[in-house]
């Protein structure tokens, strides 16, 4: 027996079958056609389903596929033995009422005997124990001996699946040698050992279960056959498993090249090398048909499998980037049965890089919060990760559960897998209880299924708007009908239509379906399984009967604008394929007759300059006018024409090609203009991402794009309006008001100045000496902060050195200010801890840097006490110091023996930095966040960001200074004197405006966001309340009309715009509908969100708590 190749055997079986009156089908997409039952196709089987029901009629009544199938459901085993995983194709030949059981049987004989040369002798048929038909056909027929037929059981030998059609199985075993057995003297067929490998199976179709048991004979039997190309090539080639088979092995290896690693000498190393090389094939086919890594449905399990892939290379020791390389190989193994591969392989290789790039983050990020995870468990003394928290890791972070134990147990602790279980069983319920109720088929059951499948129905809408013909089915909503009355809801069936229904992103025709006494209103039209057609609506007068002569009618402008819209997307995509790259695909449209919407590949927003060219490009595509060529033409002659195919989707044998002036070449179903020039004009209105590596436009052409002109003309005159201006010189009314709003500011600053220096009067002489150093305590009336700020700068000047110390009151707020010199932190003062100490008397709090910090209080009448205890707290200081205490200035550092990850306790505390040792030598400097907040409680300076090296000891001083991070979240020193150097000179440089964002705030919120006792400056900042996107609108329901992936971005880019100024705190007023998802999105990130109540007459402000 000749050892074949995986290429060569699944040749050799389609062309065995060929050659027996079998069409051989290229193999389907994974992702299912109208099949809810099913997230990925797992059989050979499974894509043929409409045919062996009867909903479609098949090509022929003789098919055989090798099909590519992926099975998830074990993929925790995947990897620990060889026998699992969870990509495979397999190989299969299909009779839909045709032959039976004789020649099944007698073709799987000859296949296996006379094509492949396998031994007979060491062959086995089985048969369902009480199939007498398939015993005789083996036994007489076949001439096996009866002691080589085996029986067995329902369990093993029967297939069905819940109701429907069912029949008995017959399968064939080969026996690979005793090498590959388990040593009983017993073993035989159907032993749990790897001897007697099962590699054909046979099913019978021939039963209907009504779902209770009871069975009864098919009109129409079938046959289906199943045979694993892998598991067949691991016979023919006489090696160990599927893994040692020639195209996966060539994948195998490069593994082990990578991972410098042999396979067979380690079993944790085996268990990794066949993980890779198993989830990077099943990853490489998944992309290949257009699945998307994503956190919902396939695209989760496509994200899942990448993922373990990328943490199992870890394990190995292989780092960044090792998964598209392993997927060229995949590429070069398989292309001959797929060309696909080849011809999306750019595409795949960008998908799988990304995401493999992602997850490295994720994991890394993973690693920080286990860490903290430890820390919790560590204070608590507790000795087991609460099951909740470790699937939290797993689900969130992708961070694998074997990843987490592994790390517990190096530091003597566990993990609860229990409670770990538990929480993954609630998340597979939730998905469960999501899908919908569907029947065999996997589709909704509906009133459909009741249809004859002879029923069919003839599209001639590309020619006609107008068409005469014959009802064929009616039904209503529930059931078949002879005629539909005025008033009734239901669906129309006929010959012939010109009524295009819902297909390739194009929406739906509607229009009249008429007799002489009756009107059927088309509010909608469907494409079913069987080619028919449904005209979906209401009667609005008389009656309509089956069996009619109808006549239908398209609305001839909404068939007209969708024509548009729908040619527009084809020079879109071409204008995107130019300007973008090659790697741009369609991953989806949505086309009626108001816009279009058109979604494609790519990874990062478009810059405005790449909208205007691609623009650009489709209007010139517009404005010269090509005539638009359709034809119907094979497929082979078709891809010659260069013709750009829909991303994943299966063609017959013969395609319709839409030709633009050979300037976009497409497959393509839809309606269209017949030239360019129709279309008019294309306006893009938005590009936003919906999904990792997904993109999508919304534009507008024709009829749409002169409303989305007249309603921007409105909108601006109306601007105008408000300004006392037109809409030509809005522009330079705008900035004559901007222009004189900042005169008007700079004046009301300058007299803010005069104002507190006349405030002032002569206050130096209010100077006292505390312990060697100069103090200025003063109130200055009817200032406010910013007055306060400036003032202290210029006395402090005059002072020379020495600390400076100002309050102002107003009713019931106070502000207060202290500012120190160098010479006088030197001695020990500290303006943020002398604030902090004074603060209490006002009845407020506050705080900040060394040489200068500010509090806010409401309470005037404690003033006095304040600037007494100015005095005291200085000489405490200055006292501290010279005993040898630790100096003022180190009481916002600290230094730790390692690192430990307390970030989250010490934003509670003073603490702006911490000092560590680096594991490279050195100390690493962290700066630390304020409690509440995304910001730093102090930066390093700016100039200092990115540098390193010379580079940055020239500009720090500091001889010993290594890097600094240009996102400042980490400095490295080589010396610990370096370190707190470099924390003092940061400090000391400080200087961080307090930022407020109001959301729909007016002046009244402002006066009360002004007299926060924590934030007494802060500048705030107008932004308008976020809009609530479109809403589709059923009564007095409504929901929005964008997709959830869609509106995370919608979110993400509104939040964006609000972290951008780094606020302290969001105010947002009571439009909280709107607001909500922002407000929680806040909350995450730990921001105070604040918002305005009423009490006692009284307008309050309070803190939104996290989980409202």
């Amino acid at each position: 027996m000749k050892a074949y190749g995986v290429n060569e055997l699944r040749k050799m079986f389609l062309e065995f079958f060929e050659s027996k009156g079998h069409l051989a089908m290229k193999s389907f997409s994974l992702v299912p056609h109208n099949d809810k039952s099913l997230l990925l196709i797992n059989s050979g089987m499974a894509p043929l389903k409409p045919y062996f029901t009867g909903q479609e009629i098949p090509p022929r009544k003789r098919v055989t596929t090798c099909q590519k199938c992926i099975r998830t459901g074990d993929i925790e085993n995947v990897g620990k033995t060889a026998r699992h995983g969870t990509f495979f194709e397999m190989l299969g030949n299909f009779s839909f009422g045709d032959y039976f059981k004789e020649e099944a049987i007698q073709w799987t004989w000859e296949f296996l005997t006379e094509v492949v040369g396998l031994d007979p002798n060491r062959l086995y048929p089985s048969v369902y124990e009480d199939d007498a038909e398939a015993f005789e056909i083996w036994n007489k027929k076949m001439g096996i001996p009866a002691e080589r037929i085996f029986k067995f059981g329902k369990e093993d030998n029967f297939w069905e699946h819940g109701s429907g059609p069912c029949g008995p199985c017959s399968e064939v075993y080969y026996d690979r040698g005793e090498k590959y057995g388990c040593g009983s003297p017993d073993c035989t067929v159907g032993c749990e050992c790897d001897r007697y490998m099962e590699i054909w199976n046979n099913v019978f179709t021939q039963f209907d279960n009504d779902g209770n048991g009871n069975y009864s004979e098919l009109e129409q039997k079938n046959i289906d056959t199943g045979m694993g190309l892998e598991r067949l090539a691991s016979v023919v080639q006489d090696v160990d498993s599927i893994f040692d088979v020639d195209t996966i092995k060539a994948l195998r290896d490069h593994v082990c090249r990578l991972a410098e690693k042999e396979y067979g000498e380690e079993y944790n190393n085996d268990v990794s090398i066949r993980v890779i090389t198993d989830h990077v094939r099943s990853v490489t086919f998944m992309i290949s048909d257009g699945i998307m890594p994503s956190n919902e449905g396939r695209g989760y399990v496509l994200r899942r499998l990448l993922r373990r892939a990328c943490r199992h290379g870890r394990l190995l020791g292989i780092h960044k980037g090792f998964l598209p390389e392993l997927a060229e190989t995949v590429i070069a193994g398989s292309k001959d049965g797929y060309p696909e591969l080849e011809e999306k392989k750019e595409f795949i290789l960008n998908v799988i890089s990304k995401e493999e790039e992602q997850f490295n983050k994720t994991i890394d990020q993973g690693l920080g919060i286990l860490a903290e995870m430890i820390s919790d468990m560590e204070k608590k003394e507790e000795k087991i990760l609460n099951g909740e928290d470790a699937f939290r890791l797993y689900d969130t972070y992708g961070f694998p559960l074997d990843l987490t134990k592994e790390i517990l147990e190096e530091k003597g602790l566990c993990v609860d897998e229990d409670g770990f279980k538990a929480s993954m069983e609630v998340q597979r319920k939730k998905a469960r209880d999501a899908r919908e109720v569907t029947n065999y088929m996997g589709a909704d059951v509906t009133v459909y299924e009741s249809i004859d499948p002879n029923v069919t129905s003839e599209f001639v809408g590309y020619e006609h708007l107008t068409w005469e013909s014959d009802v064929t089915v009616l039904t209503t909503e529930t059931e078949i009908a002879d005629a539909l009355s005025e008033g009734e809801h239901g669906t129309v069936f006929v010959q012939e239509t010109p009524f295009y229904a819902t297909s390739g992103g194009q929406e739906a025709d509607t229009g009249y379906i008429r007799t002489a006494e009756g009107e059927f209103k088309v509010e909608d039209t469907v494409k079913l399984l069987g080619g028919k057609v449904g005209h979906v609506g209401v009667m609005t007068k008389g009656m309509i009967r089956s069996g009619d002569k109808v006549v239908l009618e398209v609305d001839a402008k909404k068939r007209a604008l969708s024509a548009r819209n729908h040619s527009a997307t084809h020079l879109l995509q071409k204008a995107l394929r130019t300007v973008l790259g090659s790697h741009v695909e369609q991953a989806g449209s949505s086309v009626n007759e108001d816009r279009l919407r058109f979604d494609f590949t790519h990874f990062s927003a478009m810059t405005e300059d790449e909208i205007t060219q691609v623009e650009k490009l489709v209007n010139e595509s517009i404005a010269k006018a090509y005539d638009v060529d359709i034809k119907n033409m094979p497929i082979e002659e078709a891809k010659k024409t260069g013709a750009q195919a829909l991303f994943g989707e299966k063609y017959g044998d013969i395609v319709r090609v839409v030709n633009m002036g050979d300037y976009s070449i497409e497959f393509c179903g839809g309606t269209h203009v017949n030239n360019t020039s129709e279309i008019m004009a294309l306006k893009i209105v938005s590009e936003t991402g919906v999904a990792a590596g997904v993109r999508r436009i919304e534009a507008l052409t024709s009829e749409g794009l002169m409303k989305y002109y007249a309603q921007t003309e409105e909108k601006l005159k109306n601007a105008a309006a408000l300004l006392k201006a037109t809409p030509d010189n809005l522009s330079d009314k705008i900035h004559h008001m901007i222009a004189e709003n900042k005169t008007l500011h700079s004046e009301v600053e300058s007299l803010k100045s005069k104002i507190a220096q006349s405030a002032a009067g002569d206050v130096l002489d209010q100077v006292k000496e505390v312990k060697g150093i100069k103090l200025l305590a003063a109130q200055i009336e009817g200032v406010d902060m910013n007055g306060l700020r400036e003032l202290g700068d210029q006395l402090k000047e005059k002072l020379g050195d020495g600390v400076v110390v100002l309050a102002s009151g107003s009713d019931s707020k106070v502000s207060l200010m202290a500012t120190a010199t160098d010479g006088a932190m030197k001695k020990g003062a500290h303006a943020g801890n002398l604030v902090k100490a004074i603060a209490g008397c006002v009845g407020g709090g506050g705080g900040g840097r060394p040489n200068m910090a500010q509090a806010g209080g409401k309470n005037p009448s404690g003033i006095q006490d304040a600037l007494k205890k100015a005095e005291e707290v200085l000489a405490e200081h200055t006292e501290a110091l010279a005993s040898g205490e630790t100096p003022a200035e180190n009481t916002n550092i600290l230094v730790l023996p390692e690192f430990i990850p307390c970030q989250k306790r010490l934003s509670e505390t003073n603490i702006a930095f911490v000092i560590f040792p680096s594991n490279r030598g050195g100390y690493c400097i962290q700066p630390q966040k304020k409690e509440y907040s995304m910001n730093y409680k102090c930066s390093f300076p700016s100039s200092w960001l990115g540098l390193e090296g010379e580079e940055l000891a020239s500009v720090t001083g500091l001889e010993s200074a290594i890097f600094c991070h240009k996102g400042g979240f980490l400095m490295t020193c080589g010396t610990l004197e370096d370190s707190i150097l470099a924390c003092r000179s940061s400090l000391a440089a400080f200087h961080e405006e307090a930022v407020i964002v109001s959301l729909g705030g007016n002046d009244t919120t402002d006066m009360l966001l002004q007299n926060l006792p924590e934030l007494p400056s802060a500048r705030i900042v107008h932004l308008p309340v976020p809009q609530l996107p479109e809403l589709t609108l059923n009564g007095i329901y409504g929901e929005l009309s964008m997709e959830k992936a869609e509106w995370k971005s919608h979110i993400k880019d509104q939040l964006k715009e609000i972290l951008r100024y780094r606020p302290e705190a969001v105010f947002a007023d009571n439009a909280m509908f709107s607001l909500y998802p922002i407000v929680h999105a806040l909350r995450k990130k730990h921001i105070p969100v604040l918002t305005v109540i009423e009490k006692d007459g009284q307008k309050l402000l309070v803190r939104i708590p996290s989980g409202s």
